[in-house]
């Protein structure tokens, strides 16, 4: 079986576990669509929920690792990568990328890697959580290992 046909979840645990890493991963039967939903399943502050954005850029995509509480400033983001334009990703073009739907996009587990940049502000937090790869499933990592697991690069977004 290869790793795209054995689920986004799935290839979200493997991509910890192949990274060294706990499988922390949760499930919730309510489903955590959205950053205060997951935060209010989980008992945390906002701010340590990951989204994992997903943006075009010069046609290729473009994700961004941002903070529940913040709104993404592409036009920060832009200047700071120094070129193109940055706008968000239709849901076709994220499933397309990483194999999985918005609202449930991870970090990791796509069929490519995927330039990402981090929100450097995630770092105030001890751990953090994040979408594992559908709308009911959240993994907890820490930011430097979300750093390292990414190879994002760190970048304030707001």
């Amino acid at each position: 079986m290869s790793g795209y046909d054995a689920g986004p979840v799935a290839l979200v645990r493997s991509a910890l576990v192949g990274a060294g890493l706990p499988d922390t991963v949760r499930t919730f039967a309510a489903g955590v669509p959205t950053a205060l939903a997951a935060a209010e399943a989980l008992g945390c502050d906002v701010a340590a929920i990951t989204n994992s954005l997903v943006f075009e850029l010069d046609g290729r995509p473009l994700l961004i690792l941002a903070s529940g509480a913040a709104r993404v400033d592409t036009k920060l983001v832009s200047g700071q990568l120094g070129h193109g334009r940055i706008r968000r990703a239709s849901p076709d073009f994220v499933l397309e990328h990483t194999g999985q739907q918005v609202g449930g996009v991870a970090p990791v587990g796509h069929p490519a890697p995927i330039k990402t940049l981090l929100d450097s502000s995630l770092q105030a937090h001890e751990v953090l959580w994040a979408g594992a790869g559908d709308h009911n499933s959240m993994f907890s990592i820490t930011y430097q290992q979300l750093l390292r697991m990414t190879a994002a690069r760190e970048l304030s977004v707001r």
